[in-house]
Parts: C-alpha cells; structure tokens; sequence
C-alpha cells in the first residue's frame, strides 16, 4: 500500500481547480488563474470552483476532519509528560501529517506519531541530539551520498549481512523521524511507504533509500537544496533550512501493478500523487506538480485485469478522480505553456464529463487563441449554455467575436497592432477619394486654352 507524510495543511483558494486533500476533499488551482486577463475581471459571477463542484457537505466534512485532527493534537499534548529531560524530542504546534494508508487496528499510529518521543529509543546519540549541523557537515566519520557533500549519512546499525539494496522505481517502508537545527521535530512516521523516483517523499530520503539495507538504521543529513530549499515549507521549516533524518528501512519490494488493485486502493494511491502535485503546483514548481499529475493519472485508471490475465471495463467509479486530476493537469500545462497539452487534457475532462463548465471554458480559449474559431464558438456556447451567468465566458465570447470580425479568413486571424500594444494607439482612417482625376482637370484647361487662341487669331484676321 503506498501511503506518503505531506505535513503542510493545503488551503483552499476561491476558484480553483480540484485541489484536494485526499483523506478530506479537494481544493483545485484557479481556471481564472491560468487564463489570467480574464480571471482579474471576474468580478460578477466566477467559474464553478472546487468547493463548489464538490458540494456543501464536503467541504463540512473537511473542516470536521480538520477540527479532529486539532482535537487529537491537544490530546497528544495533554498525555505527554509535564516534565521532560533536557535532551528529549520536541514537536511543533503545526504538525500535519496527511496519510493514505490503513493504520493496523493493534497501534495507535496517530497517538504514536504526536508524542514527543523518539521512535529509536535504543540509540540516543549525540550526533541526533546536540551537536550542530555545521559540525555534522564538517565531520570525518560520514559517508557522503552525493559528490557535493551536501547529502551525508552516519550508519548507526547495519542492515542484514546478505541483504540487497532497494532499486529505482520499488516500494520502499521505512521508519523515520526528522528534525530542525534547533532539534524541532517536523517529520514522524513509523511507516512510511514511497515508490523510488516518483517524487513522493524528498529527494534526501529518495537518494539515502538507494543506499540502504533493509534493517539498517542510518543518520540522514540533508543540506536544503535536498529538501525544501528557498521556499522552506510554512509554517514549520524555514528557507534554507537543513535536516536531520533518522531513518530504518524497514522492507523493500516490487511496485504493484495498479491494473490489479482493487478501487478503493486506486483512489487512495492516486490521491496520494495528486496531493504532491497540489503541494507542488502551489509552490510554482509547475513541471513537477504536472509530473505528479501524470502519475496519479496512470493509477486512477477504469480497467483491471480479470482472473484470466485479460483487461475487463469497470465501473465509473475512478471516473470523477481522473476528471479532478486532468483538470489540475490542465491548469499546470497552462502555466507551463504548453497550450496544446492542456488542450488535449481539457477534451479528456469532456470525453469523460462532456458538461464539465471549467474544461469547456479552458479549451474554448484555446481554440480561439490557435484560430480556430468555429469551433470555439461552438464550445463556449455549450458552457454559457450551462453557466449564464458567467461573466468570464461572455468576455471570451466578445473577444472571439471582435476576432471573427477583424479580418476576411477567420482562420488566419492575427491580432491587430492596437490589439497587441493596446488601445492609446490612434489608428488614422484612409483619406476617401473625391472622385475627380488631376488628368481630366488639365485636359479641361487646355481645351479652354486652345479655344481661346482659337477666337484671338479668327479676331485678329477679321
């Protein structure tokens, strides 16, 4: 079962695509944000959002699991002791932990997970509980991961003798525990389970997992640029903070085929990749929360294998959490550029939920941006059909118009300087022509001329 630790609370933004916690209910980024000259006008009626689409009650029902999880955080906090030694583990007010597996019903994993205690009671060092990151760095006695040294790792007891190391793109469970500088617990987990290279964990822990024997127990020191880097991660670690893992690898195996996990599992597993893009896509990491987007896709897939080794259809259950991610897919290509992808995403959402308001807005300006007009008439119709009221599809559909109107073949519409710079430019008309031709005037003059040397010389004779 794969399962990941997102300890940071993602928040829920008006207009937005299905952004979601997995274990509550989404939070989507911004169709208006991606399409940005026409989100900044939104003042009157917007685009149908997550909260929206996902209804009144799951949006209760996220704040009741948030208020739970609060509540059991107190809770933690009034079971542990009053007084604690001077070098004992601290925990952070702010501790999120977003799982996607099923806790077994003999341990308290959440209980466990809150406490300030050390899950490796057997090895209180001092490397783990006062020396400096500065002399860990420094330190002749660390293996170093990576060639900068900025990734070292201390083994504290070696795996099994024969044991192999886990591989790129296997299961992985580990027991960890990470913390600040300062010893500030910001990470727990006594089983926490990541596929190698999918981006589900750090890239520390990814890089110490491939060193690893099962059963080792190991001190991870990661520089920031390993873990959460400039942004640091609100509100528990800072901007260029770096960690200390430590860290046992508790199993090591094959990644399941997602064709022969049952539905439930699926959409548990998706959610965990689609929960790392949003926390990605909100951090402006746009390439790897489209990467996440990809991958959570591949899982939340409407086919299995039957018994027989064949790919039978199945219910349309997945059908509503591949909607979710390929409209958060889109709204990443957006940033990204990569108008074609995101087109192609937006006619995924209208394959599988042909009144989707928020896709038949984003690829009805697609459209019109490459030209083709017709089409995006046809398709911006169908959501203003569907959303009236919108004032965002009625500023699309005037543009489209005025774009229709700016030249003879539509089709090979491009925009018009005053289009492009704005509308200070002050285009002159053409001067009318009046119609009468210099040619015509100076034949007149001379015919006049000749007639009246004419009617001198016939004067003068007489």
């Amino acid at each position: 079962m794969v399962s990941v630790a997102v300890c940071r609370e993602m928040e829920t933004e008006p207009c937005c695509e299905e952004h979601e916690d997995p274990a509550v209910e989404p939070t989507e980024p911004a169709v208006c944000e991606a399409i940005s000259e026409l989100s900044d006008r939104c003042n009157h009626t917007e685009l149908p959002c997550g909260p929206a689409e996902e209804g009144d009650e799951l949006q209760r029902k996220g704040q009741d699991e948030t208020q739970r999880c609060a509540g059991e955080s107190s809770s933690a906090e009034i079971k542990s002791p009053k007084q604690q030694e001077p070098r004992r583990l601290k925990k952070t007010n702010s501790w999120k932990m977003v799982r996607f597996q099923d806790p077994s019903a003999e341990d308290n994993v959440l209980e466990r997970d809150m406490s300030a205690e050390s899950l490796f009671p057997d090895h209180p060092i001092e490397e783990w509980t006062s020396s400096t990151f500065e002399e860990l760095f420094m330190a002749e006695d660390w293996q170093d991961i990576t060639e900068d040294r900025l990734l070292r790792k201390l083994v504290l007891e070696p795996g099994a003798p024969q044991a192999t190391r886990p591989a790129w793109g296997q299961e992985v469970t580990v027991k960890m525990q990470c913390v600040l500088d300062d010893r500030t617990v910001v990470e727990k987990d006594c089983k926490l389970v990541f596929v190698i290279g999918e981006g589900d964990v750090t890239q520390a822990l990814e890089e110490c997992v491939l060193s690893m024997q099962r059963g080792e127990i190991t001190l991870l020191l990661a520089d920031s640029q390993y873990a959460y880097g400039l942004l640091g991660r609100e509100p528990d670690i800072p901007a260029w903070a770096p960690l200390l893992y430590q860290l046992q690898l508790l199993d090591a195996r094959e990644k399941p085929d997602p064709l022969t996990l049952p539905v439930a599992d699926r959409i548990r597993i998706g959610n965990q990749k689609r929960e790392r893009g949003n926390f990605h896509f909100q951090r402006e990491e746009y390439g790897q929360a489209a990467r996440a987007y990809c991958m959570a896709l591949d899982v939340l897939t409407t086919r299995r294998r039957d018994s027989g080794g064949g790919v039978e259809a199945e219910d349309d259950e997945v059908q509503e959490y591949r909607v979710k991610c390929l409209n958060n897919l889109a709204t990443a290509q957006l940033k990204l550029e990569q108008n074609e992808e995101a087109l192609q995403s937006s006619r995924d959402v209208l394959a599988l939920e042909p009144n989707n308001v928020k896709a038949l807005f984003r690829a009805g300006k697609l459209l019109s941006d490459k030209g083709e007009f017709k089409e995006a008439m046809e398709v911006l119709k169908m959501a203003l059909k569907l959303e009236p009221a919108t004032k965002a599809i009625h500023m699309e559909l005037s543009k489209l118009v005025k774009r229709q109107s700016g030249g003879r073949d539509t089709q090979e519409w491009k925009p018009k300087p005053a289009e492009m710079l704005g509308d200070s430019i002050l285009i002159l008309p053409k001067k009318k022509s009046t119609g009468i031709s210099w040619t015509l005037i100076l034949g007149a003059l001379l015919v006049a001329l000749g007639s009246l040397v004419a009617s001198l010389i016939l004067t003068a004779r007489n």
